[in-house]
């Protein structure tokens, strides 16, 4: 009787599409890539996102060999479509033995997975879009943690998982960059990339007064087009802050985060370095959802139940009450 033969066995090549723009989203896939690069030692594994997301797949460099730029694909709502003709002869030209669809639960991704050519296709899969080859495809886990879907995907191709931790190794470079702030310090971060993630500024600002009540220092941290947001928790302080809103590189925010007593986020990216390099957080979901996106101790969450959330919607077409109804108290009795 024949012995079977893995999904993974005699795979020396392998394209992951991962078209994200979110900093958690590539961040949650990192335990999937470790169990993968375990599996397959001497493959060439190369991950397929926007260009904007060269900075995070470089840091994945212990399990990812190359960084190939997306140009976008018709139904995957992320970015623009840009030029897809040479993409697409590049990635045929190069006959990957294996394409993955690690986007998600979008048909249109699997589109552009097979569109690629790579001599197996595979990922996940919405059930009933598509003929699934189901020794490589898997249905979309909707119930699971972002970092274990990825796992699971793995897992049925025989990439056992490696554990659950997220990475994000820092260099010289960045730790020089976090230098010189006063310790023992805070941090803040009110922004997030939709506003029905965003906690009320006034709220923010009385949960960063508490904390220099503890004898902390504050810094409120944000992107560069959150110039206005950080200032508006300042200006709503009682205590000084530090303005670090846009100050640092990626690598260096992650550093600042590392040497930080605690962060306090909304649910986005921030929160997910926090879980990457160690250090205590308290993470705001609003219409996010914790069971996909939260961290376990020492990552805190704060939320209220209300009767529409978690949802999809980038601005409340409502109330916004997951975050009215959200106190500070709330947020405060949170924190370590």
């Amino acid at each position: 009787m024949p012995l079977a033969v893995a999904p993974l066995d005699a795979v020396e090549s392998i394209a992951i599409l991962r078209a994200r723009t979110g900093l958690g989203d590539l961040l949650c896939g990192v335990p999937g890539l470790r169990a993968l690069r375990a599996r397959l030692r001497d493959a060439h594994i190369a991950v397929i996102t926007y260009a904007e997301m060269a900075p995070v797949v470089e840091r994945m460099r212990a399990h990812v060999d190359e960084f190939i730029a997306f140009p976008g694909w018709p139904g995957i709502p992320e970015r623009p479509v840009g030029e897809t003709a040479g993409f697409l002869a590049g990635m045929r030209e190069r006959r990957f033995d294996l394409a993955l669809q690690a986007y998600g639960a979008n048909p249109a991704a699997n589109e552009a997975a097979a569109a690629v050519e790579a001599k197996r296709t595979g990922g996940f899969l919405v059930t009933g879009t598509i003929e699934p080859d189901l020794e490589v495809h898997l249905p979309y886990p909707e119930h699971r943690h972002e970092i274990d879907r990825h796992l699971d995907l793995m897992a049925l191709l025989g990439a056992p998982p490696q554990g659950r931790a997220l990475e994000f190794p820092l260099t010289e470079a960045d730790v020089r960059e976090a230098a010189g702030i006063p310790t023992p310090y805070a941090l803040v971060h009110p922004g997030a990339t939709s506003a029905s993630r965003r906690w009320p500024v006034e709220r923010f600002a009385r949960v960063a007064d508490a904390l220099a009540a503890r004898g902390l220092h504050v810094a409120v941290t944000g992107v560069p087009a959150e110039g206005e947001l950080v200032a508006a928790v300042r200006a709503q302080m009682r205590a000084p802050a530090l303005d670090l809103c846009g100050a640092t590189s990626l690598g260096g925010f992650a550093a600042l985060i590392r040497d930080a007593e605690l962060l306090v986020a909304n649910d986005t990216g921030s929160a997910h370095l926090a879980a990457a390099v160690g250090t205590p957080s308290v993470t705001v979901f609003l219409a996010g959802d914790p069971v996909r996106w939260a961290h376990p101790s020492p990552h805190a969450i704060a939320r209220v139940q209300v009767e529409c959330n978690p949802c999809r919607h980038l601005v409340c077409p409502i109330d916004h009450r997951c975050a009215q109804r959200l106190e500070v108290e709330d947020v405060l009795a949170c924190l370590p």
